[in-house]
């Protein structure tokens, strides 16, 4: 399997187990840690997608921006994994889980940034 279709695969399961794991937050945190935890996922694969897409020629300062972008939302959603977990919102299986996969997806994300 070629790189980026592992690491577009593999932030796609990040982001499903994040919105997975965020239907069972309390219902008063929806406009709060919900919200900014779903958006931060998405914003991994939307940056990606649009940063790998401007990668050629005389663009790839602006995709290395993008890729740097991707990174920063990963760390977000990693710290918000941990502070729900913190609260008792995510089981720890889950939360083990999202940090195997937010890991992994550090690793390729920063061998590109690099």
């Amino acid at each position: 399997m070629e790189f980026h279709d592992e690491l577009k695969i593999t932030i796609h399961k990040y982001i499903k187990l994040i919105y997975e794991i965020s239907k069972e937050f309390p219902r008063d945190e929806i406009y709060g840690v919900t919200s900014q935890f779903r958006r931060a996922g998405i914003s991994i694969m939307l940056n990606y997608i649009e940063g790998y897409a401007r990668r050629k020629g005389d663009d790839s300062k602006v995709y290395k921006n993008f890729l740097q972008i991707s990174y920063g939302s990963l760390k977000e959603t990693k710290y918000l994994l941990f502070f729900t977990f913190d609260q008792g919102y995510v089981e720890e299986k889950y939360y083990k889980k999202g940090l195997s996969l937010s890991d992994k997806i550090g690793k390729m994300l920063w061998c590109l940034i690099k």
